[in-house]
């Protein structure tokens, strides 16, 4: 590093304390060596903070020996996140706990790949002290979590033995059990006692890819010829779509543990999925889905699956015993066709058929397509081909078929799941509108991968999408680009709250009304309005005792304020540039006064609010325009953007909510509430049945619900009695006056959280 580099360092590093002073060229170096230059701007930043928070000057020194190779593998934002968090330890009782956090900070990081796992770690700490501080009256912590220090000192072992949701289990039994003991509760997270030692054998179930790792990487190069990276994903908690190992272009998904299955270890149940997946990868090719109905496809992708493992068994004989240790054994007759759907069972049985010549069918048409199958292996060998196996899956279905039974809702899932192959993505492709050329269309539309031009705007975020036909999600199917809006007239938002004077009179009487107006007592201040004569007793009797007296002896009073986060997502699709024929005004015009008089309501009221913008252009391209941001107040930079705001393209609403959630979610309030703005359905122009994105909008809002989002929409669509309740349930307003909509839309927000 030159002298002018680090001479810029220095004057922007502004701690004073001698000893960081001193070690300040040490550690910078390292900085600069690992992190971009903006990364070790927000990396100095974060040093500051810390700096100033009164911990003296250790909490700085730990902080910038650890912090560099976090941030440069998590991103640069995790400076903020672990300064900010550390600020809340430190002005909390647990203030002890901060050197230790810091301290297993980078033993934690290296166990774990991604932001979202380190927020879930960060979490589950909280989780913690919520259950184990002492609480006076409800509101104000006093004593520490008694075994925080502990349990931070021990980190660096537990991370290294069991996975996160492990770890929350092992705190949760030690919170639990031992919440009035403290020195019980200490020793526990010492991993002192036999109970921690037991929580931590029972816990430790399976083996976490990062402890072999290294060993199947070097499997996946040598036997298989393959660069692609590993990215694992987690299978420990409750997800809407259980995830499935999957390999593509780009990377291999593989679990982040594997357990012990029919005396299979996880290693070699590591072993099984990646030779399966890569199996696939060396003799795989690709179908049209849209040639199949999905009854098709699932015994097409069974054969493909017993062909690339026959190839693979035939190269790697050692593997056979693997495949069949992990291969479902389906007795004939498990499943009654009277009372299910038993086309998985089919599949099952004749794949296990195909693999195993030891496997008795006990069915003449097993055996035949057995038969069938292996003579043209002995044939083909590696010239045998996918086409082959669609061929063989779609005679097999046809004679195996029964009509009454297929088409039952209740599907047979005992002994049918084979855990160790993948989801066959790479093995079909989907017809989408426009992929063939046609001179009528803009070229935009005669590919699928389209390059969008997202400059200054955020990295895509892919989200699945709901397929109501089977039902099911298509994983990764939209794309969503945020984008800063751009910016117009601010002075025009501020002409337009004079021409509402009179209305923004009557509504500031009715927040008047809103407005929290009950008093809650603050306590343990130094200086406040009366003594406090509890913690003055208590001050007291800990100084005649010879110990530390408690100086927090007053009270003081405050406004007990509201505790909401409100999301306005507004659709901007083209629809908006037809216009009011009673007002002359575009639909765009009148959604942006009433945008801007809900803004200024919002912010009288004192919650906290984001705007954005939304519409989108097929799935491969959803515009999602930030206009204010909840850390942002609003100001002329957010009007400026009001008045900016531009109506193009469609209405993809689904994608744009779970975006938005994505922001909400994150917010501490109490109720969260996504106010949707539109104009008509939700639509776009590859989505040829209207149902489709209707649907999926639904299963967005059910989503939400269950991620407590509430979600309520406000629609000027003069048609939207007939879906807007199948999306929303009753949770919506049809304003069929549209010049009263910058009238009516605060006055539903207030109504919605007062």
């Amino acid at each position: 590093m030159n002298e002018e580099l680090f001479a810029e360092y220095q004057e922007k590093f502004t701690c004073n304390f001698p000893k960081a002073v001193e070690l300040f060229p040490e550690l910078i170096e390292h900085a600069v060596n690992t992190l971009t230059p903006k990364g070790v701007g927000t990396y100095l930043d974060g040093a500051n903070f810390l700096c100033k928070i009164g911990q003296g000057v250790e909490p700085v020194l730990v902080y910038m020996e650890v912090m560099p190779d976090i941030a440069s593998h998590f991103g640069p934002g995790t400076n903020k996140l672990i300064a900010d968090y550390s600020y809340q330890m430190a002005r909390s009782p647990n203030k002890k706990s901060l050197i230790p956090f810091l301290t297993s900070l980078g033993h934690v990081c290296r166990r774990i790949d991604r932001l979202e796992d380190l927020e879930l770690y960060l979490q589950i700490i909280d989780e913690y002290v919520d259950k184990t501080q002492t609480v006076i009256h409800g509101h104000h912590s006093v004593y520490e979590s008694p075994g925080m220090v502990a349990l931070l000192e021990s980190m660096p072992q537990l991370i290294s033995k069991l996975c996160l949701n492990g770890i929350r289990n092992f705190i949760d039994y030690g919170a639990r059990n031992y919440l009035n003991s403290p020195d019980e509760q200490i020793a526990y997270f010492k991993l002192e006692s036999h109970d921690a030692k037991s929580i931590i054998t029972r816990e430790r179930q399976g083996t976490t890819f990062k402890d072999v790792e290294r060993h199947i990487d070097m499997l996946k190069s040598c036997l298989w010829d393959c660069d692609l990276p590993f990215q694992t994903f987690a299978t420990a908690f409750d997800q809407l779509r259980k995830p499935v190992p999957y390999i593509d272009d780009e990377l291999i998904a593989v679990p982040d543990v594997y357990e012990s299955e029919n005396g299979v270890s996880g290693l070699d149940r590591y072993r099984a999925v990646v030779a399966h997946m890569l199996a696939h990868k060396t003799w795989s090719g690709q179908l049209m889905a849209d040639n199949f109905a999905p009854h098709m496809q699932l015994f097409i992708s069974m054969f493909e699956d017993s062909r690339v493992e026959y190839l693979a068994m035939q190269k790697y004989p050692g593997l056979k015993k693997l495949f069949l240790a992990l291969h479902p054994y389906p007795e004939k007759g498990d499943c009654d066709d009277k009372k299910f759907s038993c086309i998985r069972y089919r599949a099952t049985r004749m794949s296990r058929a195909l693999l195993d010549e030891n496997f008795d069918p006990q069915n003449p048409l097993l055996e035949d397509f057995r038969q069938r199958f292996h003579k043209l292996m002995a044939e083909k060998g590696e010239d045998s081909t996918t086409q082959d196996m669609s061929e063989l899956g779609i005679d097999f279905y046809v004679k195996s078929r029964k009509q009454s039974s297929d088409s039952m809702p209740t599907m047979f899932f005992d002994d049918t799941e084979i855990s160790y192959r993948d989801d066959n993505r790479g093995m079909w492709f989907y017809y989408e509108e426009y992929d063939e050329p046609d001179e009528i269309l803009p070229n935009e539309y005669e590919n699928e991968e389209r390059i969008v031009d997202n400059e200054g705007g955020l990295p895509p975020r892919h989200y699945d999408e709901w397929d109501y036909i089977s039902e099911g999600y298509r994983p990764d199917w939209t794309t969503v680009y945020e984008r800063l809006h751009p910016s117009g007239d601010a002075g025009r938002i501020d002409r337009l709250m004079e021409k509402h004077d009179a209305l923004a009179k009557r509504l500031k009487a009715m927040i008047e009304m809103l407005k929290p107006q009950n008093k809650k007592r603050i306590r343990f201040q130094e200086e406040g309005e009366e003594l406090d004569l509890d913690v003055a007793l208590r001050s007291i009797i800990d100084f005649k005792s010879g110990q530390a007296p408690d100086p927090r002896i007053n009270y003081s009073h405050t406004t007990d304020s509201r505790n909401i986060a409100v999301m306005l997502l507004v659709d901007t699709s083209q629809s908006l540039n037809e216009r009011n024929q009673e007002t002359g005004q575009t639909l765009l015009e009148l959604s942006e006064e009433a945008l801007a008089i809900t803004a200024w309501t919002v912010e009288q009221l004192g919650d906290k609010f984001a705007i954005a913008g939304f519409c989108s252009d097929t799935r491969h391209e959803v515009r999602y325009q930030h206009i204010k941001g909840y850390s942002e107040n609003y100001n002329d930079e957010v009007k400026a953007r009001i008045a900016g705001m531009e109506a193009s393209y469609s209405t993809r609403m689904g994608a744009a909510m779970r975006h938005a959630a994505h922001y909400l979610e994150a917010q501490q309030a109490e109720k969260k509430l996504m106010l949707v703005l539109t104009d008509g359905e939700p639509a776009d122009i590859d989505a040829k049945d209207p149902q489709t994105l209707i649907q999926d909008t639904r299963k967005a809002v059910e989503e939400l619900q269950s991620q407590g989002i509430y979600s309520y929409c406000i629609t000027v669509d003069p048609k939207a009695d007939e879906y807007v309740a199948d999306v929303f349930g009753n949770q919506y307003t049809v304003i069929d006056q549209v010049e009263k909509l910058p009238e009516l839309l605060p006055q539903v927000f207030m109504k919605l959280t007062q």
